[in-house]
């Protein structure tokens, strides 16, 4: 017997969503925007939740001024974060292995620099790339900007999909990042989408924003033609040495809203319950995995800082009824909304 309820009416997937009814859907009873959200993910998606691996193969001294971030050489000294060279290749594709053999189906790496040089660095990334897609795991990794001839690399390697957060809102986006622009972020965003590569984009919040940057941040994801694959939905990990050191931590159920939002404005894409998940209780996760989340970073570490135990993550969606996400044949790159072509993404309004 099937105990999952049918719904007739499907949501459409638009990519027109107004920041005033993004705002409403923030204003409704927290309740109600769940159940709602619910109701639209189980219309594109089943019961798993992909298991994403997060590796930092080169840690500390971005350029970069990002509040948030412990790797910025401009807090280093205050955060006593030291500067690393870049991990081999062989290491790298062990740990994707390792990875690979837990259960995780994503292998992410990450690279503090602010934007991609050529040379033995950015090819050393490309034969992770190729041996991450050989194990016939998605191969995801975030290295600043990019250049065209750059992007095509990427995407020649089998890359599946380039992370590039947005962050926050176009309007609050100055109050955090000064060393690069969000016009410099959907630039990058649209080479590597230009190359047929997915992108993993999302945002923080616990920042200091209003509740209507992240409406607006909402609003700049869900104008993305076709959606990011993946939507990262991070809570500020307050970093001693940064800026933001002093914020105060995440309300869960914010973390709930912001996701039941994403899924309702994006519902092919992956939600995926990130950074600050560690300080959330059980229950607050499987409000959030209610809400529409269907994917988590699982594995001892985010980057630099800590993250939830692999064991417990397992049991957590044992006790829900989810199920993790195998790995399946599927090609590199894939258009999320079945178009045939791709779309600019657009500039801030």
């Amino acid at each position: 017997m099937n105990a999952q309820p049918i719904f007739d009416a499907k949501a459409s997937v638009r990519h027109d969503w107004t920041l005033e009814e993004i705002e409403a859907l923030f204003a409704m009873p927290l309740l109600d925007l769940v159940h709602r959200a619910q109701m639209v993910h189980r219309q594109y998606h089943d019961q798993t939740v992909q298991l994403a691996s997060l590796l930092s193969i080169k840690t500390g001294g971005c350029a970069e001024d990002c509040h948030y971030c412990p790797q910025s050489a401009h807090f280093s000294k205050a955060t006593g974060l030291v500067k690393e060279t870049q991990l081999d290749v062989d290491y790298v594709l062990s740990r994707a292995q390792m990875a690979k053999e837990a259960g995780a189906t994503r292998f992410c790496m990450g690279a503090a620099w602010r934007s991609v040089r050529d040379g033995a660095e950015f090819d050393a990334v490309l034969d992770m790339v190729r041996g991450v897609r050989a194990m016939n795991m998605e191969a995801c990794v975030t290295l600043g900007m990019l250049k065209p001839h750059q992007a095509k690399r990427l995407a020649e390697a089998g890359l599946t999909s380039y992370n590039h957060n947005l962050d926050t809102s176009p309007e609050f986006y100055g109050e955090i990042i000064s060393t690069r622009t969000y016009q410099d972020r959907l630039d990058t965003l649209n080479l590597v989408r230009a190359e047929g590569i997915g992108i993993c984009c999302g945002g923080i919040i616990g920042m200091g924003e209003k509740e209507l940057d992240r409406a607006s941040l909402i609003r700049e994801l869900s104008k993305m033609n076709p959606h990011p694959d993946s939507v990262p939905i991070n809570a500020l990990v307050a970093v001693r040495g940064t800026p933001l050191e002093g914020r105060p931590p995440v309300d869960a159920f914010d973390m709930v809203r912001m996701i039941a939002v994403a899924r309702i404005t994006m519902p092919k894409s992956r939600v995926r319950l990130s950074a600050g998940r560690s300080e959330m209780s059980a229950e607050g996760q499987a409000l959030c995995f209610m809400a529409g989340a269907n994917s988590i970073f699982y594995g001892e570490k985010l980057l630099t800082t800590e993250n939830n135990d692999a064991a417990a993550d397992r049991e957590l969606i044992e006790k829900l009824g989810l199920r993790p996400e195998e790995i399946e044949e599927r090609s590199a790159h894939y258009d999320l909304d079945n178009t045939e072509h791709t779309t600019e993404v657009n500039a801030a309004n």
